[in-house]
């Protein structure tokens, strides 16, 4: 019998997105469970919460991070024990001033086709969570009213882009006029400077490259997001997918993004079952070649401990090939160094590597040595997880212990580097002026969030005009 466990902070649950299963436990993380647990239980007693209400807060963050250090044996998060029973130590620990700016986030349309988004997303949370877990027992389907709940009345996010998965049916998550509608909705009833969106291409369907300038100049879109593996499934790719260096379908997109005006490619890479073209060892090639463009590489390259990929570790020459040591080695061949015109991608990244602390200073650091602090982005995959805000705080917390920093050379999440891969960074990546963006979001009462709930409850997802 599945031993039923009681509420845990966001982290600790097996959660996934769209895009993978939830990956087995380690068993350092089911003892974490069990620190939590007890430890958790009364903590929550002695602050005069319902445990589920306490597994929610920040003090319930607290706890699950410093169960994770406990069991990894150092101190990977800076947290005080006082934080998990006290709310101001616990926001003393876990708050920061950075300007945050999300450069990845979902929501489905309501549209009929999308109802399997919605109900398989569920069912899976269901079969791997207790009923009573807190943060999305109000998720009734993951659609716009819940997405302005998780990524802006939750969380300290000050701006987020709005993307999608790929797809040319009718149940596709979003097609390109909703995101941009919903852009223009947002803007239109007060929310102006809060929301940015993509435009998905498909480079290997005919019509698709030639179709940019019209996309550019109607759905004004802040960057091009392509999924160069495929069609993805559990057992991998269904029809062969492409490569950005390739001569039939890559090398010719990137010279029409190059001739579109926006020159910002949001390239999915990792996350792909092991697929073979969701391998970023195209990056490098791309970038050298197309130095004019910026190559955002969302997921970095990272494969979840799925289906036969290793466990994150440094980067040497003989696992070259696996995870995010396959962008390091991308770019190392091309030529292409820290602060040039690629850039890592956290989403989904950081929430499947907080609770393997190890693992993520090694992500961490390895992606800091090969593209530089400055070209590091934060991105969630919301709204997937629920509110972003537990991701966010254990992200704060974060540190690369000092004697992995002394063997393998990275270099220290000081919080200025913080402040960089939380907004400053995506904010140069997306031409955006950094002190507006925090203006808006300081000043920004949500009133739109209400009423675009309203007009969606009423019409549905808007599309562009």
């Amino acid at each position: 019998m599945t031993r039923r466990r009681p509420p845990l902070p966001a982290f600790l649950e097996r959660r996934s997105s769209d895009e993978y299963a939830p990956p087995p436990r380690t068993p350092r993380e089911e003892r974490a469970l069990d620190r939590f647990a007890a430890q958790g239980a009364d903590a929550a007693r002695r602050a005069g919460l319902p445990l589920g209400a306490f597994a929610a807060s920040r003090r319930g963050t607290a706890a699950g991070l410093l169960a994770l250090n406990a069991e990894a044996g150092r101190a990977f998060y800076r947290v005080p024990a006082d934080a998990a029973l006290d709310e101001g130590a616990a926001a003393a620990a876990l708050g920061g001033g950075q300007v945050v700016i999300d450069v990845q986030t979902h929501f489905v349309a309501d549209r009929p086709e999308c109802g399997p988004w919605h109900a398989n997303i569920r069912a899976l949370y269901e079969a791997v969570r207790p009923g009573w877990w807190r943060g999305m027992d109000g998720l009734a389907a993951y659609d716009l009213e819940q997405y302005l709940r998780c990524v802006f009345v939750e969380s300290e996010t000050a701006l987020a882009v709005l993307t999608s998965a790929p797809g040319l049916g009718p149940d596709r998550m979003l097609h390109d006029r909703e995101l941009a509608g919903t852009r223009e909705l947002i803007d239109r009833l007060g929310g102006g400077g809060r929301l940015l969106n993509h435009a998905i291409v498909h480079p290997d369907v005919s019509g698709e490259i030639e179709a940019l300038a019209e996309k550019a100049a109607h759905l004004r879109p802040a960057g091009w997001k392509v999924y160069t593996l495929g069609q993805m499934g559990p057992q991998g790719a269904k029809h062969a997918g492409w490569w950005l260096d390739d001569e039939a379908t890559g090398l010719p997109f990137l010279e029409r993004v190059r001739a579109s005006g926006v020159r910002r490619l949001c390239v999915h890479k990792g996350i792909s079952y092991l697929v073979p073209t969701g391998s970023p060892r195209d990056v490098g090639p791309a970038a050298a070649a197309f130095p004019e463009l910026d190559f955002l590489i969302y997921h970095s390259g990272y494969e979840v401990p799925l289906g036969g990929a290793p466990p994150e570790g440094p980067f040497t020459s003989a696992t070259a090939g696996d995870g995010t040591n396959r962008l390091v080695a991308s770019l190392r061949a091309a030529g292409i160094g820290p602060g040039a015109n690629v850039w890592a991608e956290l989403g989904s990244t950081w929430f499947c590597l907080i609770r393997r602390p190890e693992e993520a200073a090694h992500v961490l650091g390895k992606l800091l040595l090969a593209v530089g602090e400055d070209r590091v982005l934060w991105g969630t995959d919301a709204i997937w997880y629920g509110p972003s805000q537990p991701a966010l705080d254990a992200f704060r917390a974060f540190q690369i212990p000092e004697e992995m920093r002394e063997r393998f050379g990275y270099p220290e999440l000081t919080p200025r580097v913080k402040a960089k891969i939380l907004g400053e960074n995506a904010a140069r990546a997306y031409g955006l002026d950094l002190a507006q963006v925090r203006e808006r979001a300081a000043r920004d009462d949500l009133a739109w969030v209400r009423a675009a709930a309203a007009e969606w409850r009423e019409k549905g997802v808007p599309e562009a005009r």
